[in-house]
Parts: C-alpha cells; structure tokens; sequence
C-alpha cells in the first residue's frame, strides 16, 4: 500500500477512536477535547487523500496543508488544560484562536506570496513541540501512558517537517508521515480499549467510603489526566486536613488514615468530593462511575446526596 494510502487509512481509523472517546467522555470536560481529535484527523485524512490522488504535489502547498494540519494535532492537548467548568466553553474559543495563529504562515504562504514556502518562526516551532509533549505528560503516567506514547510520537513524526521549518523546500517523507499516522492510530485505538475495560479498584474490594470516591476519582484521571487529577487531589486534601478527615487523595487512588471508629466524617466527605469533581463532570457521569452513594459508602439506606455542586468546594 502506498504510503499517502496508508497514512489515510490511519487517519480514518484515528477519527473513528477519536468519535468513539467523544461518546465515552460524554457528561465530562474531556469531550472538546476528543471532538478537536476528530477535526485532527479528519484534517489529517483530507491531506492523505489529496496527496494519494495526486492534488499536492507543489512542495509550497503540501507544506502549507501539513502547517494546517500539526495546528490542529495540538489542540486536543490544548483543550484539556482548560477543562473545568463553567469556563471549558469559552476556552475552546481560546483553543480555536491558537489554531488560527498557528496556521498564519500558511495562509500568508498561499494568499500573499503564493508558491512560496511558509515563513515558520521559531517559537511557532518549539511551541508545536512543547504543546506534544504537554499532552503526553499529561497522560503518561495513567493507564493510557502507552496509548500517549504512541500518539505523541506520531504527532513528532507528522510535525517534524514543520519543526524543521521546510527548509529544504521539499515535500515532506512519505514514509515517516506514514509511520507517524499508524502510530497515532495504534495510540487512539489503544486508549479507548483501555476506557472500555477498567479492571476493578483495590478500594472496590474493601468498601466503604473508598470505594465510593475511588473509583470516579480514578475514571476521572483517566479522562483528564495528571494536570486537573493533581489539582483536585490538592483542593480536596487542603478541605480534608481543615476538616480533620481521615482521608486523603494521591495520585493512585485514596487512603484512609487510622481513626477512631463511630465518627461520621464519611458523609461530609463524599459530599465534598462529589463537588469537586461536579466541576469536570455531570451527575449522570458519576451514576456510571458507581454513583458516590452515600448508603454505598455508609452502609445505610437511602441516599440523601442532592448532587449538586458548591461553588465554595471546588477547585479555584
């Protein structure tokens, strides 16, 4: 298969896993970002076929596309860091106005100096690069840390013709565009194998409080990633030592300190975890996550949690 060919199948392939998170992110702040994937690899998908039937063979226009192109590989990354609510609406505009700087080049290219390669500064460069590895950092050490790998690499591959600046004024290689378009591919398809099957949490086992807020916590890690998962730990551990609670989040899950048994932190506490993460999710997200019921959590009949999120709790 000729490579434009391969790189095509990819991309269809990557739009189709990045339309699959869309669905499985619904009800989180994680879905303009998953929709932004879908736009990259359409976009991705329309220069393979126009590179397969012939369309771009001017180096100054395939280079143009692929400046388009590596503009909108960094947006999903971009999208995430601004996945709070009520402001993740309005940063999409803020992501959508990156986008467009970054493809000035190319539209000055193409309108003002036409056959002309496009003028890439170096900090639209290093920014493209950072942004990468911005995305990949954010995941790599969640269970999609493979999957984020295997996508940043790609993007690397599909991006390093910029990054070079065109300087050599040639079209870029068919084969590592390739390579970098079956990675991502691989990555994306990864990822949502890994959403759909979750194995069970150690706090699933022991019940409890733990196992109330575990596993959305974790679900929502794998979501968002480490940028918001650190935040959230962060504020939530910040209420749980004023409040003299026996529990703490990290990074892998949750942790309940020795303590006098008969208390009643566990309600206060569930309550203000389901606050938090109202921030990044809907109530109806957190019923398929395990609900956060309280009578789960406590033992008790009945459910009296309102689900509704206080302003006060959650993250600044």
């Amino acid at each position: 298969m000729p490579p434009p060919a391969l790189m095509l199948a990819a991309a269809i392939v990557t739009a189709l896993a990045a339309a699959a998170g869309c669905f499985l992110a619904r009800g989180t702040t994680a879905v303009p970002a998953a929709a932004w994937a879908v736009v990259a690899a359409a976009a991705l998908a329309g220069e393979s076929a126009a590179l397969a039937v012939g369309w771009l063979t001017e180096p100054s226009a395939a280079a143009a596309t692929r400046l388009i192109v590596a503009a909108l590989a960094v947006c999903p990354a971009a999208s995430l860091l601004g996945a709070k609510r009520p402001q993740h609406g309005v940063w999409q505009f803020i992501v959508a106005t990156l986008a467009g700087v970054l493809m000035l080049p190319a539209v000055s290219a193409v309108l003002v100096r036409p056959g002309s390669m496009p003028d890439v500064h170096m900090i639209e460069r290093v920014l493209l690069v950072v942004l990468v590895v911005v995305g990949w950092l954010n995941f790599v050490a969640t269970r999609h840390g493979l999957a984020a790998t295997l996508v940043a690499g790609g993007q690397l591959a599909l991006i390093w013709p910029v990054v070079r600046g065109f300087a050599d004024a040639t079209a870029p290689a068919a084969w590592l565009d390739a390579v970098g378009g079956l990675a991502v591919a691989c990555g994306a398809v990864l990822a949502v194998g890994q959403s759909l099957w979750r194995p069970a949490a150690a706090a699933d086992q022991a019940g409890g409080v733990a196992a109330a807020i575990e596993r959305p916590f974790l679900a929502l890690r794998e979501t968002l990633g480490a940028a918001w998962t650190l935040r959230i730990t962060e504020r939530f551990n910040t209420i749980a030592s004023s409040k003299g609670w026996p529990c703490r989040l990290s990074f892998a899950g949750v942790e309940i300190l020795p303590h006098d048994a008969g208390w009643g932190w566990e309600r206060d506490a569930v309550r203000s975890c389901r606050s938090i993460f109202r921030r990044f999710v809907s109530s109806e997200w957190l019923e398929r996550q395990g609900g956060m019921r309280l009578a789960t959590a406590l033992g008790q009949p009945g459910d009296d949690e309102g689900g509704r999120a206080s302003p006060s709790v959650g993250p600044r």
